[in-house]
């Protein structure tokens, strides 16, 4: 039979405010374990929690910038479990009353777009973070560390309308997107700022009832993510073809191996004995004040792309990969302030820079090449100091070493040869050197024409004008 995969995710994200939801304490990455804690984030007796307004506004921010209806009337909620990182017993969470509802997210795959619904998006506290010891003689142990307990998080909880890990993968990068030119989350996945739980279920191709779903977590990166549903495809097509049932449970990811592994039964919401805050009052929102944080959005991605579109005339593809983030689009703009050639610029960025920040696993803030450099280079070809072949060439270089096209070039000598006679005695060499690829050509093999330009440029050690190499050979032959 054949299956058609309903997958759902749950991003948290971590916004950007400088202290945490309910109390006065930093939200800041990497400090020493339990030294940016108080009472209230640790949840010691007869402490109160106070919300975050800045927390609000982010989350405000998140929802209009994904279309989301915000309701006038929201409410906390205690989702209660017992976790040696959760020192309170209890998460204050949202749950029948969330910030916002009914948004959607636009994704573009395999040049189809499909609009993912958003369900939910609503305002939580963190956990701590649990760091296991293995090492340790005669037994291993377990530490916690209550830094992260209270830093705000946002929940999007998409309709399971993704049909495929490529969507999946697609809706990720775009809500990531969103949020990091929002300026309320890094986006930072490693480090946990970014983390996506998923859902995934099978049906008969053509049924409209869902099967029964697993949870997968565990998975740090875009590709993860991915791997994670394929496998999870494979397994469950595997166990319904074989007349099995599929378990509802939560499954752990594991990269090295390649699968999911069963970390425990699936809890339901009733599990989790959910009961309205009684230290937190109903939040009620202004509808003036959500107009003034409309107001105060940014250029978001979609736009962004469509007015590259329109106004640099580059095609949608290289829109799209260029507005995958706000500091590559930064980049490009930057580009082009120096260099106004869109395409030529677009081209350069999406061939050699990203494949050596791929390659190096750089984000474009840790370059070594500035934009005004890289357009520096890219006058030099179009004055004719350097050829395009020598480009590639200045471009590693300084990509290695973070110094300029122009002095690297006249250390290694690479200035482009225009003198015509030295082309031409080059030409005339090439040529007297293969009688019988010269004599295949007049006869009307015009294919070999390239054979001899890369001779010439070869001879010239790539120096040679392209431009003028072209018209001299087709004068002698």
């Amino acid at each position: 039979m054949e299956y058609e995969p309903v997958i759902g995710l749950e991003v948290h994200a971590h916004l950007l405010t400088q202290s945490k939801i309910f109390c006065g304490c930093s939200t800041l990455f990497g400090g020493e374990p339990n030294t940016l804690t108080c009472p209230v984030c640790t949840g010691l007796p007869g402490t109160l929690p106070v919300l975050n307004r800045r927390v609000v506004e982010f989350a405000l921010r998140a929802a209009l910038a994904t279309c989301c209806q915000i309701a006038p009337y929201s409410q906390f909620a205690r989702k209660n479990y017992f976790y040696p990182d959760l020192p309170k017993g209890y998460q204050i969470s949202q749950y029948e009353l969330p910030l916002a509802t009914d948004g959607y997210i636009a994704i573009q795959t395999d040049e189809q777009k499909k609009r993912i619904g958003i369900i939910r998006i609503h305002m939580e506290e963190d956990a701590g973070k649990l760091i296991h010891d293995l090492s340790s003689d005669p037994g291993s142990y377990s530490y916690v560390d209550f830094n992260r307990t209270g830093v705000p998080l946002i929940e999007v909880v998409s309709a399971p309308e993704l049909r495929s890990p490529e969507e999946a993968s697609a809706y990720l990068r775009k809500l990531r997107a969103i949020l990091m030119f929002l300026d309320i989350c890094d986006g930072n996945m490693e480090e946990g700022s970014f983390r996506c739980d998923a859902n995934i279920s099978l049906r008969p191709k053509g049924s409209e009832a869902f099967g029964i779903k697993t949870e997968l977590k565990n998975m740090n990166s875009f590709r993860n993510v991915q791997r994670a549903l394929e496998f999870e495809i494979r397994r469950q097509t595997a166990l319904l073809d074989q007349g099995e049932e599929v378990i509802q449970e939560t499954r752990l990811w594991d990269a090295a191996r390649g699968i999911t592994a069963s970390m425990r039964g699936k809890e339901e919401a009733h599990d989790y004995r959910y009961f309205p805050d009684p230290d937190l009052v109903p939040l009620t929102i202004d509808p003036q004040w959500v107009e003034e944080v409309r107001s105060s959005l940014p250029e978001l991605p979609e736009a962004k792309k469509e007015r590259f579109i329109r106004e640099y005339g580059i095609p949608e593809y290289d829109a799209e990969v260029l507005t995958a983030s706000k500091p590559l689009a930064n980049y490009y703009e930057a580009c082009l302030s120096s260099y106004p050639k869109p395409k030529v610029i677009s081209n350069w960025i999406m061939s050699e820079l990203l494949r050596e920040l791929k390659r190096d696993e750089r984000e474009i803030e840790e370059c070594p090449v500035s934009a005004h450099h890289l357009a520096a280079m890219l006058k030099m070809i179009e004055d004719g100091v350097i050829s395009g072949k020598i480009a590639k060439s200045v471009f590693e270089e300084m990509y290695r070493t973070g110094r300029q096209a122009e002095e690297i070039v006249k250390e290694k000598g690479w200035i482009q040869v225009t003198d015509s006679a030295a082309i031409e005695k080059a030409v005339e060499q090439i040529l007297a050197a293969n009688p019988k690829e010269v004599e295949a050509y007049r006869k009307g093999k015009e294919k070999i024409f390239g054979f001899f330009v890369g001779q010439v440029m070869k001879a010239t050690q790539g120096k040679a004008n392209p431009q003028l190499v072209n018209e001299i050979l087709k004068r002698k032959l």
